[in-house]
């Protein structure tokens, strides 16, 4: 069990953490290396041996293993980014790199994503070497950098140049999972992250005849863009249940009495109320038209027009995601990857799995532990090349009104002093057996 200074301190590096701005603008504006020394000062404090990697100056990431009791179990990646997206001080309560604790809140940019995280797995560690605990399988902690833009100069840059750092390793935990999810009915559920959808950010590009704006222009590629940004839209995806977004809908309509739900994904979907938001996201494919630009005068047609699209797509989704956006673009409109990154999915029948919910149900023997795919990503993408399943789970028991999802990339993100205790509780059960 955690003890009272692992409690104290968790709540002192969630705090210090967050007075370390390290503001990820994207393009390498971001400079996380005070924060990966600071991370890595308290793990040599407990006896471990954290080795400090770039790839580029200042893009700093820490990795350390703690060795297990049984050398023939497969070791453990535990992992949390370091760096945070920008937030405007004019915009929130408190200034956002404040770290402050007012009524029992930690207030600040990564307070739930995810400096919490890190300091959670900072604050167990520093218990266990107080007290002489070694977990049954050996843990590889990584704190990262660049995770809120490309991983390039992170876990991406960790997976391909330092994979012997990671040997064993055949399963990770990190964010998104494990939180209070209230129904408002009375209901708390805990999602446990067992996948995410891939992420296909787009660049598309239309080339027309340039000319003046005062003239018929039938090759504008304004024109050409605009038709396909609108196309893409409003397109309607079909459905797709993976077998984690399926073991998540039984599991939610047993806890809710519906039966014959999966008969009909979207009507189970609106009886489940709120319940339905943890997996309305994910029993399709997506693409959102983001960002525009095209010409410099508005009396010059230009001759080419780009736009950006944020494109997700599901495990086994991404030839059906690839055929579509062929037709939806059309002849006129070229696209690309801007970004990419591969689908994950991880067995909510192993284990690990068992033993994450069993580490919730301990603590919170009031809540309903479910599955869930998370919409978006995170560095379990790039562990993916080392072979390692990754897992969400970043244990927090957070109060009715509290809205977890909308704080992160949001105004005034905080935490409460006790959900970080509670992650800190249900970190060292699961840890100490996984």
């Amino acid at each position: 069990m955690a003890d009272q200074q692992a409690l104290d301190e968790v709540v002192r590096f969630t705090s210090d953490l967050i007075r370390i701005d390290t503001t990820n603008r994207g393009g390498g504006d971001c400079r996380e290396r005070p924060a990966a020394e600071y991370a890595a000062e308290l793990l040599s404090e407990a006896g471990l041996e954290p080795a400090l990697l770039e790839r580029t100056e200042g893009r700093t990431n820490v990795v350390a293993r703690i060795e297990g009791t049984d050398p023939s179990a497969g070791a453990l990646l535990v992992h949390g980014h370091l760096d945070v997206v920008p937030a405007e001080a004019a915009d929130w309560s408190v200034h956002p790199f404040s770290g402050e604790v007012r009524d029992g809140v930690v207030w600040g940019r990564g307070a739930v994503d995810m400096k919490n995280m890190d300091a959670m797995i900072l604050a167990v560690v520093r218990e266990w070497a107080r007290s002489g605990v070694r977990p049954r399988r050996d843990l590889v902690l990584a704190f990262t950098a660049d995770e809120e833009a490309t991983a390039e100069d992170g876990s991406g840059f960790l997976a391909d140049r330092h994979a012997g750092l990671f040997e064993g390793c055949t399963e990770g935990i990190s964010e998104s999972g494990a939180f209070t999810f209230h129904d408002g009915d009375g209901r708390q559920l805990y999602p446990i992250a067992a996948g995410e959808r891939g992420t296909g950010w787009l660049k598309l590009t239309a080339r027309g005849r340039a000319g003046h704006g005062s003239k018929v222009n039938p090759d504008n590629a304004v024109t050409r863009l605009a038709a396909a940004v609108a196309r893409i839209g409003a397109h309607e995806w079909p459905l797709r249940l993976t077998p984690t977004v399926r073991a998540a809908l039984t599991e939610l309509a047993a806890i809710y009495g519906i039966d014959g739900g999966l008969d009909d994904v979207d009507g189970l979907l609106d009886k489940l109320g709120p319940a339905g938001s943890l997996v309305r996201p994910t029993v399709r494919n997506s693409a959102n038209p983001t960002m525009l630009s095209a010409g410099y005068k508005i009396n010059v047609i230009p001759g080419e027009a780009v736009a950006y699209i944020d494109g997700r797509y599901l495990p086994g989704g991404e030839d059906e995601f690839r055929t579509t956006l062929d037709e939806l673009t059309g002849s006129d409109v070229e696209w690309e990857y801007d970004h990419h990154e591969v689908a994950l999915q991880a067995p909510v029948d192993s284990p690990t799995y068992a033993r994450m919910r069993a580490a919730v149900e301990e603590f919170a023997p009031e809540g309903h532990v479910v599955p869930y795919c998370m919409s978006g990503g995170t560095d379990a993408k790039q562990f993916s090349r080392l072979g390692i399943t990754g897992y969400g789970f970043a244990p927090l028991k957070l109060p009715e009104g509290f809205d977890y999802q909308a704080l992160f990339h949001g105004v005034d993100e905080r935490v409460p002093v006790e959900a970080l205790h509670f992650g800190v509780r249900v970190l060292d059960r699961f840890l100490r057996a996984a």
